[in-house]
């Protein structure tokens, strides 16, 4: 059997050269248009992803513009200074209660401490500049404007910062789109 094998290699033993055979040739690189289904997948995700971005911006800035609707016009229908006062701490212990359900216990100092955590803005006036007529303006018959409008600010602030984070179940007035 190896000679029959070797007798027909022997036989077909053809030149290399004579052969119409022609070099492997690799096909052209794909194009860059348009992209395989992986690029598409990747950019629809990126593109739901940006979406979901803006609308959790628009929600936050429509929370936001909530919440100072409803400090500016709780504040505003207290009559005098001491009631503005009181009106302002009542929102900021249900504001804070909403962020740590014991923080509304919280007396004094403690209490001011507390309206100083978190972020503020470079400059700004906090609690413990501003604080005291907190503490005891609602109680008192006489309380000077001045202080009133220097508290205002930084408790307004510190309502929306507290409510931020606040859950669903302290509901905001609704805005009306203007346009």
């Amino acid at each position: 059997m190896t000679g029959l094998l070797s007798r027909a290699m022997a036989q077909a033993a053809v030149d290399p050269a004579t052969l119409p055979l022609r070099d492997a040739h690799l096909p052209d690189a794909p194009g860059w248009w348009p992209p395989p289904m992986g690029w598409w997948l990747v950019a629809a995700v990126v593109a739901v992803l940006f979406a979901i971005l803006l609308l959790w911006r628009r929600h936050a800035r429509r929370r936001r513009i909530a919440a100072e609707a409803l400090f500016d016009a709780t504040v505003d229908a207290a009559q005098g200074e001491a009631a503005r006062i009181a009106a302002m701490s009542e929102l900021l212990r249900r504001a804070a209660r909403l962020r740590d359900p014991s923080a509304d216990r919280l007396q004094g100092a403690d209490w001011l401490h507390f309206l100083d955590e978190g972020p503020r803005a470079r400059g700004a006036a906090t609690f413990a500049d501003v604080g005291g007529v907190l503490l005891d303006g609602g109680f008192r018959r006489e309380v000077d404007a001045a202080a009133v409008d220097a508290l205002r600010p930084v408790a307004r602030a510190r309502f929306v910062a507290l409510m931020r984070g606040a859950p669903r179940r302290w509901r905001l007035p609704r805005m009306r789109r203007r346009g």
